[in-house]
C-alpha cells in the first residue's frame, strides 16, 4: 500500500489516492471528534483520573467524557488502569502511540499559525465572490 511517506511522486489515480486517503481520513475523523483533542492534550500532561480530567475539561459531561475514553482506548491512543481498591481508582494515560500525536498535532498547530489569517481573508474573498 502505498503512503504519503513512501511515495516518490504524489498519487495520480483514484486508487492510489484513496490508498493514501482513506486511512488517513478515517483516523483523523477519529482524532478530531469533538472532545478527542482535547483528551488528548490534556493526557499530554501525564496520567490523569476521571475527575481530574472532567475538571480540566470544562464543558464535557460525564457521558461525553466516558464515551470519548472509550473511543480512544478502543483505537489504543489511551490506556485504562484500573487499581482495585475502595473505591476502585481509574487512571487513563496516552500509550506510546498516544504520545507519537504530539508531533503531528504540532506541526498541524503550526501550519494554522501561519496560515490561519490567510485562510480567513480566502473565505472571506470566496464569501464576497458568491454573495455568501
Amino acid at each position: 500500500m502505498a503512503t504519503l511517506g513512501t511515495l516518490t511522486k504524489p498519487p495520480k489515480t483514484y486508487e492510489e489516492c484513496t490508498s493514501v486517503a482513506v486511512p488517513m481520513i478515517e483516523m483523523l475523523g477519529r482524532i478530531s471528534g469533538r472532545w478527542s483533542l482535547y483528551v488528548i492534550m490534556a493526557l499530554m500532561q501525564g496520567p490523569q483520573r476521571f475527575s481530574q480530567l472532567r475538571r480540566q475539561l470544562q464543558g464535557i459531561s460525564q457521558k461525553m467524557l466516558t464515551q470519548t475514553l472509550r473511543e480512544l482506548e478502543e483505537d489504543g491512543i489511551v490506556h485504562r488502569t484500573v487499581t482495585p481498591i475502595i473505591p476502585p481508582r481509574v487512571d487513563y494515560e496516552l500509550t506510546a502511540m498516544g504520545r507519537e500525536l504530539q508531533d503531528p498535532l504540532a506541526a498541524i498547530h503550526a501550519w494554522t499559525l501561519r496560515n490561519g489569517r490567510e485562510v480567513a481573508e480566502a473565505r472571506a474573498r470566496y464569501a464576497v465572490a458568491h454573495g455568501k
